[in-house]
């Protein structure tokens, strides 16, 4: 299959063809019997459809057994999780900045070279105001150029927005400027990195794949305390330029690296790269082509392709609202980002320093370094509850232990420091449930809503929704970040309060409105929402045996979605979709009695009796 015009190769992928080019041919030729039987027997043809499999036909079936951790999986998780790194290494290092004296006296705008709320909270927030718009623009650009080259281009706006706050020392404003700039660079690797895992990855550790991203958010965050640590005794601008110039490295690695690694096969597929989506799928499993999981993935990915072009053109960006229970699962998944902002533990990372600094900690540095630990620590767990524990269960569980962690931190910073009783039992015990809550986050909340995200929307949606949902994640960002210092001066630890009641929401809408995931294929994911089956119930959900399942994936949908009523969803009743009918008997079947020979018809991708 021709490469498409400006996707360049991976370096693995022109070193496999250059080395094996004509022992791939004579594979080809022998397992198919024929010079004139194509490999890409699923290529899309001119009118959007795609002809059936021969495939399997074709060759003997390979029932080998899987092989999960391998090199190429470890070096995906690693080198595209650097995105997550990226982003947790400038939030962990900005807190640090506004207390390092150089700094402070080069760019404070306060008495005693001290930073204003406005100052402050402009130079933290404009990062993500980047982001936002670096996470609603990446889903179309990847869903035009691929994945692989966006991740490359992305990495080199990071870049230049760091390089735009390096080339400073004297004006504020050229820092909150670059730092809007890298903004862009994480937003918009914000929603390539899940995508891309969740789309390469296998099933079997789809998960625990994409919450890498969280735990190099984590790394990162603590990379950067560590990094402060070593500089803030420095003298001059060197103080704060050191750290800046390290960002450069980790964007470096993830551009070289994600050049080794292939497009994701979902995309590739799409761009009418059969054979490159076959291949990376079977070396994602570590099997041959000729894999039963291989050609159950493509089968699958197909049958996609097929309901998405179906419909006569292109789906248009409000389906993510107008889709089969799209607008629930939109909804759902930017109060899932939401809150997971809300459960406050950006005010820990963006303004820990500062915090632990009024506590009246000698070396608030230390401590910053002490709770970076334990968020980079206890991620590590969380990639286990993740996908062992259930998604619900570990976000319940999680929200309920960081509301009672808020209640006693907003508790005695309130009733005992500041209202004068300031005592070093308060500051430690302040410190000790500030540890609970970030264990707590880190093994619930950090990971498992990327990986939710990840998961609750079908293929055709899934680049625009994901982008809509980061951007919520992004916008209550900034507002934390940048509202924080005016609220705190206004109401102290009382803000911790404000905390304690999201995640006391956020329990009880995990509840309510989200669905079990874990174990689950992302087809079994879609049913159940279209499905209506209750999210209180959905743990004990099991897909039916034996019929093929209804995603919005296999609708035959019109552009824009209308020609089906959402309640309708389950029968799919007024889909395009059609099977064959069983004849009519003495109990069941449509009896024609208008003598014009009619056929009955069945709409939908599952079959049933008509009564």
């Amino acid at each position: 299959m021709p490469q498409i015009i400006g996707m360049p190769m991976s370096f693995l992928d022109w070193l496999e063809t250059w080395k094996g080019s004509r022992n791939e041919k004579k594979s080809k030729s022998s397992l198919l019997g024929s010079a004139n039987v194509q490999s890409g027997e699923t290529t899309p043809k001119q009118d959007g459809s795609i002809s059936d499999p021969s495939f399997a036909e074709k060759a003997e079936e390979d029932n080998s057994k899987i092989r999960i951790l391998r090199p190429r999986i470890l070096a995906m998780a690693l080198v595209v999780s650097i995105g997550g790194l990226i982003f947790g290494y400038d939030t962990g290092q900005i807190s640090g900045f506004l207390e390092m004296e150089d700094f402070k006296a080069r760019f404070a705008d306060g008495p005693n070279d001290t930073f204003g709320n406005v100052r402050s909270g402009t130079i933290v927030g404009l990062l993500s105001i980047g982001t936002l718009i670096g996470a609603l623009c990446s889903a179309p650009i990847a869903d035009r150029f691929g994945r692989r080259i966006c991740i490359v281009v992305w990495n080199l706006v990071f870049c230049v927005g760091v390089i735009v706050q390096i080339s400073t020392s004297q004006h504020w404003y050229q820092i909150a400027i670059g730092r809007w700039v890298a903004g862009l660079g994480v937003g918009g690797l914000s929603v390539l990195t899940p995508m891309y895992q969740s789309e390469t990855a296998p099933r079997q550790v789809r998960g625990a794949l994409v919450s890498c991203y969280q735990l190099f958010i984590t790394c990162g965050i603590w990379l950067a305390n560590c990094v402060n640590f070593g500089t803030h005794l420095m003298t001059g601008p060197v103080q704060w330029q050191l750290p800046m110039g390290i960002g450069f490295i980790f964007p470096a690695i993830m551009a070289t690296g994600i050049m080794f690694l292939r497009e994701s096969p979902r995309w590739d597929y799409r761009n009418n790269n059969i054979d490159r989506a076959r291949a990376t799928i079977a070396k994602s499993y570590g099997v041959s082509e000729n894999h039963f999981e291989v050609k159950r993935e493509m089968r699958e990915i197909k049958e996609k392709y097929d309901a998405e072009n179906a419909g006569g053109g292109k789906h248009k960006w409000y389906e993510v609202v107008t889709g089969p229970r799209m607008a629930y699962r939109t909804a759902l998944g930017v109060t899932l980002q939401a809150l997971q902002q809300l459960t406050g533990a950006n005010f820990f990372f963006y303004y820990g320093t500062t915090v632990f600094a009024g506590i009246g900690l000698s070396d608030s540095f230390v401590t910053a370094i002490i709770l970076g630990s334990i968020n980079f620590a206890m991620t590590f767990p969380g990639l286990y509850v993740v996908e062992h524990f259930g998604r619900r269960r570990a976000l319940i569980a999680g929200a309920l232990w960081m509301f009672m962690c808020f209640m006693i931190f907003a508790s005695i910073g309130h009733f005992l420091l500041e209202e004068g009783r300031q005592t070093n039992t308060a500051g430690t015990v302040m410190i000790v449930f500030t540890a609970l809550f970030i264990a707590g986050y880190a093994m619930t909340w950090g990971p498992i809503i990327w990986a939710v995200i990840g998961e609750i929307f079908p293929t055709r949606y899934r680049a625009t929704c994901m982008g809509v949902s980061s951007a919520s994640n992004w916008i209550w960002n900034f507002l934390i970040s940048f509202f924080t210092p005016f609220i705190t001066s206004a109401i102290d630890y009382r803000y911790g309060y404000v905390f304690a009641a999201c995640n006391f929401a956020g329990a009880v809408i995990v509840y309510f409105f989200l669905c079990e995931s874990s174990g689950r294929s992302l087809e079994e994911i879609d049913t159940m929402y279209i499905l209506h089956v209750s999210p209180i119930k959905s743990t004990k959900w099991v897909a039916p045996e034996g019929e093929d399942l209804v995603t919005a994936d296999q609708l035959y949908l019109e552009p824009g979605a209308r020609n089906i009523k959402k309640q309708d969803a389950a029968g799919m009743e007024t889909a395009h979709g059609r099977e064959e009918v069983p004849a009519p008997n003495d109990r069941y079947g449509v009896h024609d009695i208008s003598g014009s020979s009619w056929e009955p018809e069945v709409s939908g991708v599952r079959g049933g009796s008509v009564s």
